[in-house]
């Protein structure tokens, strides 16, 4: 009965007791990481199959349930055919007859081992069943004839007192049995001869020999001695020593000398000659050795191998030509010789590990084996390789291979662990084994972007959807710890999500226009991506990304100077006095593109006298390239085109009408046709009822001339009324700044207003800060008008801008 107490500083306490012949001793063991222990039972030999060894799971502390979730099992090795397992019911039990005599011989005393080994987690527990001896067995013998007469050994398989106790004979007149013991203690019987024999009176006899056993019941075994009377030949053979020992090496070859025994008989002539042979008990060694009969040179004849008999034992026996004999005995020790390598035998290896395995995890337990004896069989363990695991010991001959750092697979994914099994004989055998271990991924990377900012370009009036970046994020870890998605960010551009401008593949990171841009709008997108993995839980980085919206050519320039209404005609007046590179106005224009699309030129399209006027480049200036004269009309139309420099290029025209007078009168008088020409023409009616009116005037002429006379002064008093234009003085013609910065220097401006329809004009001056400008209304009432501010000018409708 066995009484375990486990402490947590694994200390063991333990008393036991012996009951029915069943003894019991347990032993266990904790190690790194790894539960083991040690159970003894002790059986006797020729138990039924089916009897019960011992409760394994009771006596190991163990649950039936853990036996079967932890795929208890037997390790396959030598004798373990004798017993079995039954996970069902914990228990160990008989599988096979044991003979203690078949499986040890004289060994005492006679044991075997094995081990059981438990998964998840891992344990290894060591067995060992000791077999006692029952007296099974009767003593035998075998005879032998002569003067003294060695018997033939009674041979009794059981050891201790069930041993071979006496020899006993039956009473004769003639011999007397005497026992003897050799120097190892076995027991051996010679017949001795008390009287001289008569072959005449007593040719035969026949005596019974008697080998008894100290057993209870004691048992014996009887043989049958049948005497002849031979003539004279009364010396039998003797050995000069009872016991030869030698020693050889195993494996030696055939024909090695062993040793050489001797024996001497006292006759003379055929009767002294003596012969050597093997005793027929001597266990098959015959295969093994052999003997020369004349000379007793032992030789081996077979293979010597110490992993299957350590020590050899033979009977030899000596006999001359009468058929007198004597025996004696040669122990033959084998030595042994480092011919066998490690045996390497997997338990228990998981094939991989997670990254995230601490120190110490335990991934295989090896049985490692050498048959041989002493620091021939003494066996030393090692990783070959630089990897992050080491072996340990822990049971004898068991070794764990556990983790000996801290893993990455994004470093290495896989190793291969190469176990190296050397003895310490001489020289040293070897064997080495790999293991592959593959490491498990563990979501411990971000996705990591190659750039810390993103920038792209994107033209504006892009296709709605157009692909314009293609994000890239990398991953060590791998399958879906390394798939990444990608998100935008929620982010405000100005007061709207940046969803409604941008959009991004959640696969392959694409990012997509969402609309068309408009530079004059927005001129840039700043916003956030995040890349996301597919681990548990998930891991991401973000990354910034900056979209520049690129200017396109697509607005025309707008004049902002000269500006006329819808229905009036703007004009300005050189004086006939102004000489070459007079300043007469300036084209503004303006283009909201950016760049070279809003580089602007400026160039004279059409002009009543090209040979007057040029129009500066770069500025917009238009200046008298000659001394006006007196010859040149006073009514000069000028067209003005303003390019950009886009590709393709885009213009606006813009009709310049100058005026060359020094009074209002002329010019009123030449614009007032001049508004009206193209009126008179296009109209065929109105001129023919003119032309009756004249008719119809002519013919009545006599009765209205004074009228007329009247009324014309009447009209002429009303101008001279108005207007003082004769007196005005001129002075060089400038412009103002027209997008009202301050800049340009204020002039005096004038406004004429005349109607075309009545023939009456009115003149009236204007004030300062505004440009010699002359505008023809055909609309008005006669009336002078002022052309209003700079944002007046800018909010006009109807603009006369021809735009190409």
């Amino acid at each position: 009965l066995t009484y375990i107490e486990f402490y947590r500083n694994s200390c063991v306490k333990w008393r036991f007791g012996c009951g029915k012949n069943l003894c019991l001793l347990l032993l266990f063991f904790h190690f790194n990481h790894i539960a083991s222990g040690h159970l003894r039972y002790s059986i006797p030999e020729e138990m039924r199959k089916g009897s019960l060894i011992g409760n394994v799971a009771q006596d190991l502390g163990l649950d039936i349930k853990r036996l079967r979730s932890g795929r208890a099992r037997v390790v396959p090795g030598e004798n373990t055919q004798y017993t079995e397992l039954k996970t069902d019911k914990g228990i160990l039990t008989v599988n096979e007859r044991i003979d203690r005599e078949q499986l040890c011989g004289d060994v005492t005393p006679c044991s075997f081992s094995f081990e059981v080994i438990l998964e998840n987690p891992m344990e290894l527990h060591q067995i060992t069943v000791e077999i006692m001896d029952v007296n099974d067995h009767s003593p035998t013998e075998s005879a032998i004839v002569g003067a003294r007469f060695s018997l033939m050994s009674a041979e009794d398989l059981d050891v201790g007192v069930n041993g071979l106790k006496a020899y006993v004979m039956t009473d004769n007149s003639y011999f007397s049995l005497k026992q003897n013991s050799n120097a190892d203690g076995k027991k051996y019987a010679e017949m001795v001869l008390q009287k001289p024999l008569d072959r005449e009176t007593d040719p035969y006899l026949s005596l019974k020999v008697i080998a008894v056993d100290g057993g209870t019941p004691q048992r014996s075994g009887t043989v049958n001695i049948d005497v002849t009377v031979l003539d004279v030949n009364d010396n039998a053979p003797v050995f000069n020593q009872s016991v030869y020992k030698a020693t050889v090496l195993e494996n030696s070859p055939a024909d090695t000398y062993v040793t050489t025994v001797n024996a001497s008989d006292a006759d003379s002539g055929s009767n002294s000659i003596v012969t050597y042979y093997f005793a027929d008990h001597s266990n098959g060694q015959g295969n093994i050795f052999m003997i020369d009969e004349k000379s007793g040179v032992i030789l081996i004849k077979g293979s010597v191998d110490y992993e299957k008999d350590k020590k050899h034992e033979l009977r030899i026996d000596a006999k001359d030509q009468g058929g007198l004999t004597d025996s004696s005995k040669v122990i033959i020790e084998v030595t042994d010789v480092n011919d066998n390598a490690p045996a390497i035998n997997v338990m228990s290896f998981t094939s991989s590990v997670s990254e995230d395995s601490p120190p110490g995890t335990t991934i295989g337990i090896i049985n490692v084996k050498d048959l041989d004896s002493g620091d021939n069989g003494h066996v030393n363990c090692r990783i070959e390789q630089n990897v992050p695991f080491t072996i340990k010991s822990n049971l004898k001959s068991y070794y764990t291979l556990v983790t000996d750092a801290v893993l990455d697979r994004e470093s290495v994914s896989d190793y291969n662990i190469t176990v190296i099994a050397t003895d310490a004989g001489t020289p040293s055998l070897s064997t080495k084994k790999t293991f592959n271990i593959k490491i498990s991924d563990v979501n411990d990377n971000a996705p990591v972007f190659p750039q810390a900012v993103y920038s792209a370009p994107i033209v504006e009036n892009n296709s709605p959807g157009v692909s314009v970046l293609t994000l890239r994020a990398k991953d060590p870890d791998e399958n879906q710890n390394a798939r990444i998605s990608y998100i935008l960010e929620d982010t405000q551009i100005g007061a709207s999500p940046v969803s409604e401008y941008m959009s991004v593949n959640a696969e392959s990171g694409v990012i997509h226009a969402v609309k068309s841009f408009d530079y004059e709008q927005i001129k840039e997108l700043v916003f956030t991506v995040k890349a996301q993995d597919g681990g548990s839980p998930p891991l991401s980085s973000n990354v910034s990304v900056k979209i520049l919206i690129q200017d396109q050519n697509d607005n025309p320039p707008q004049v902002l100077y000269p500006v006329q209404t819808g229905g009036s005609m703007v004009a300005e007046m050189v004086p006939r006095s102004a000489d070459v590179g007079y300043l007469v106005t300036k084209v503004v224009a303006v283009d909201v593109d950016s760049g070279q699309n809003a580089w602007l030129s400026y160039k004279l399209q059409k002009a009543t006298d090209r040979a007057l006027f040029e129009v500066g480049l770069q500025n917009g200036e238009i200046r008298t390239i000659r001394q006006v004269s007196d010859k040149d009309a006073v009514k000069q139309r000028l067209s003005v085109i303003v390019e950009d420099n886009g590709q393709p290029s885009r213009s606006a025209t813009v009709i310049v009408n100058v005026a060359v007078a020094d009074s209002f009168p002329e010019v009123l008088s030449e614009f007032t046709d001049f508004a009206h020409d193209k009126e008179y023409n296009d109209n065929l009616t109105f001129y023919l009822v003119l032309a009756l009116a004249v008719v119809s005037f002519l013919f009545i002429t006599c009765l209205v001339v004074i009228i007329s006379v009247k009324i014309y002064r009447w009209r002429q008093s009303r101008i001279l009324y108005h207007s003082s234009l004769p007196v005005i003085p001129y002075y060089p013609p400038r412009y103002s700044d027209t997008l009202g910065t301050g800049t340009l220097q204020h002039v005096y401006n004038y406004e004429v207003c005349r109607t075309t329809d009545s023939r009456k004009s009115d003149c009236k001056f204007g004030r300062a800060a505004s440009q010699n400008v002359l505008i023809m209304d055909p609309s008005s009432t006669g009336t002078m008008q002022r052309i209003q501010s700079e944002k007046s000018i800018l909010d006009e409708p109807d603009s006369p801008l021809e735009v190409s």
